[in-house]
């Protein structure tokens, strides 16, 4: 029997349907990528499951003892408390029965301990990755039978995305996530459900497989209809030009062609595509800007330490750290918004900056759309064209209502369209953004990424999204180790550089440990020559390395059979689990083979 069986699910807010008669079964166990343009009813479909919300017909139906927990987007402003007290708050009622306390208290110390938790802090002390974290405590110490999570990797950073990929990965509860983030969906989803105009798609497959049938469902959609378009256009002409009466043998070709009209008329409209261009207006110095010995920080506290720094025009630098280590300060440093503490910032010639605020102040939430873009005009250029605030904001997708209504009644999605139709309606050479792909939607996101790609200017990025800066950025400054570290390339080459350091510092610790040991170890971690068991280990590695991919490969051809999510859910959770016990192991394996190689040599 289904976890959940979804039935004819129809809904609205007084306009256009989010669902209409929509039909899916979900099995116990199966990790669910939701995926959506913004606005399209992801959210909507996650409070129908978890019954914050009624719908307008249809029906949900939940195997017998189905309990289902929900994280919301968004943190609440009204939840204080220490953190043992909200994930108390998530038990049921039993668990709180003086009989019962000291399985309260174990479930508790089990939860703490699984998300890495101090439970005597305070919660309004904590940072919004923290929040999140415990809220997410809340949700699973009721042990759900199905967690929902509506974009959970918003605000977390590099290290807090990575271990809840793991933590969520060895999770049995089903789970079913709206997420922006490409990297998380390849890592975590078994099966994809598609919300569009109305209706619910299921692909059956994992993320990377999605990828490709939707781009050959969307074009084999379009050949059918322009198929249907070219046959309706024929039947026009004929109704025109070939009856001369209305005589009974032309009477069913007639009601044909009416059938076609209202066929054509009930096609669901295709959603626009954002149409962003940057405008890079006059061409900068050859320096952007140059930094020596410069610190920043607030009330004479340092936060970011002393460093050098040169940044070239054309050039695009990925920022990176966790939260709170100085990102965003660094970036005002580098704006001339913060005086350097120590040190000096030199900025270049006939710059023209654009600055993406991942807080959106630049935004007034009591003006519409119109005068946040607009600021007291009707008109802009770009890329020496004149154009219509209302027209230019339909470019980012923004209907004349909703360019005339206060952006306090935005979603997240929007606000971050909005923020970008605001910061590229005038010429800039030079880039600055701050999270810029919170809240988009992967169709908006991909089209930031190829306009960042071909802009001829300056960008400085600050994001955690590990495939924005892969595609992106050219030079990653990372915060590590106390200190602000520069990387040729993207995330995933930070990931391969940052290694050598580690490997460099781990081999002469243990180089300065055998100078007291015998000859024969001293020769062997002096890295001068292999042991013949490092010799016999480097002739296997690569056969080893091979047979992990291929298996890799055999698991997800099979997951993208649309009957292999059919099958026996148990077998489903051992799949990903092993994927992501291979996906673990091959880096490492990787690494050795490399370190034995360069030994060998």
């Amino acid at each position: 029997m289904p976890q959940i069986t979804i039935q004819q699910l129809t809904m609205s807010y007084s306009g256009p349907q989010l669902l209409s008669e929509v039909n899916c079964r979900i099995e116990a166990g199966e990790k669910i990528g939701l995926l959506g343009r913004n606005g399209a009813g992801k959210t909507t479909f996650l409070r129908l499951l978890s019954g914050q919300e009624r719908p307008e017909a249809g029906q949900i139906e939940l195997a017998p003892d189905t309990n289902i927990a929900i994280l919301p987007q968004d943190v609440p402003d009204s939840i204080t408390g220490t953190i043992n007290e909200i994930i108390l708050s998530g038990l049921p009622d039993e668990f709180h029965q003086p009989e019962n306390h000291w399985k309260r208290d174990q479930y508790l110390q089990q939860t703490l301990s699984q998300l890495e938790l101090d439970g005597d802090r305070q919660f309004e002390s904590l940072s919004t990755g923290l929040k999140r974290r415990t809220l997410l405590g809340k949700a699973i110490a009721g042990k759900p039978d199905v967690l929902l999570l509506d974009e959970p990797t918003n605000h977390l950073d590099i290290d807090a995305i990575t271990w809840l990929e793991g933590f969520l990965a060895n999770l049995s509860t089903t789970l079913i996530f709206v997420t922006h983030d490409r990297a998380f969906l390849t890592r975590l989803a078994t099966r994809i459900l598609e919300v569009d105009r109305g209706r619910l798609f299921d692909w059956a497959c994992d993320y990377q497989t999605f990828l490709k049938r939707k781009e050959q469902a969307l074009l084999a959609e379009e050949k059918q209809q322009a198929l249907f378009d070219k046959k309706l256009a024929e039947e026009e002409v004929w109704i025109r030009t070939g009856i001369k009466a209305r005589r009974t043998r032309n009477e069913g070709r007639v009601r044909r062609l009416e059938e076609m009209r209202r066929n054509r008329s009930q096609r669901p409209k295709a959603v626009g595509e954002v149409r962003m261009q940057i405008d890079t207006g006059e061409r900068s110095g050859n320096l952007v800007c140059h930094l020596e010995g410069a610190s920043f920080g607030y009330d004479g506290k340092t936060i970011v330490k002393p460093f050098d720094l040169t940044i070239m025009r054309g050039d695009k630098v990925g920022i990176l750290g966790r939260n709170g280590i100085g990102k965003s300060t660094l970036l005002k440093g580098i704006l001339g918004q913060l005086e350097p503490l120590t040190g000096s910032v030199r900025m270049g010639t006939k710059l023209e900056i654009a600055y993406f605020d991942q807080t959106r102040d630049v935004l007034d939430p009591t003006q519409t759309a119109e005068e946040n873009v607009g600021q007291g005009k009707t008109t802009i250029t770009v890329n020496g064209k004149s154009k219509h605030i209302i027209g230019y904001l339909q470019d980012f997708l923004f209907t004349p209502e909703q360019a005339r209504s206060p952006i306090r009644f935005f979603s997240g999605g929007q606000r971050n369209r909005l923020l970008l139709a605001k910061l590229l309606a005038r010429p800039a050479n030079l880039l600055i953004m701050d999270e810029p792909t919170n809240d988009l939607d992967s169709e908006t996101l991909e089209l930031l990424e190829e306009r960042v790609v071909d802009y001829e200017g300056t960008l400085i990025v600050v994001s955690h999204d590990r495939e924005f800066l892969n595609n992106c950025v050219t030079s990653m400054l990372v915060f590590e180790d106390g200190a602000i570290k520069e990387y040729v390339g993207g995330y995933d080459d930070w990931l391969r550089q940052r290694k050598k350091p580690e490997s460099q510092a781990s081999q002469k610790k243990n180089d300065s440990k055998t100078n007291a040991a015998s000859s024969k170890d001293d020769v062997k971690e002096s890295g001068k020559k292999l042991s013949y068991k490092e010799k016999l280990e480097l002739e296997k590695l690569p056969a080893m390395i091979e047979e992990m991919e291929a298996e890799i490969g055999r698991i997800h051809e099979e997951m993208s059979n649309p009957e292999y999510f059919r099958g026996p859910a148990d077998k489903q959770t051992k799949d990903q689990k092993r994927i992501s016990e291979l996906e673990g192991k091959l880096p490492i394996a990787y690494a050795r083979w490399e370190d034995l190689s360069e030994r060998n040599q």
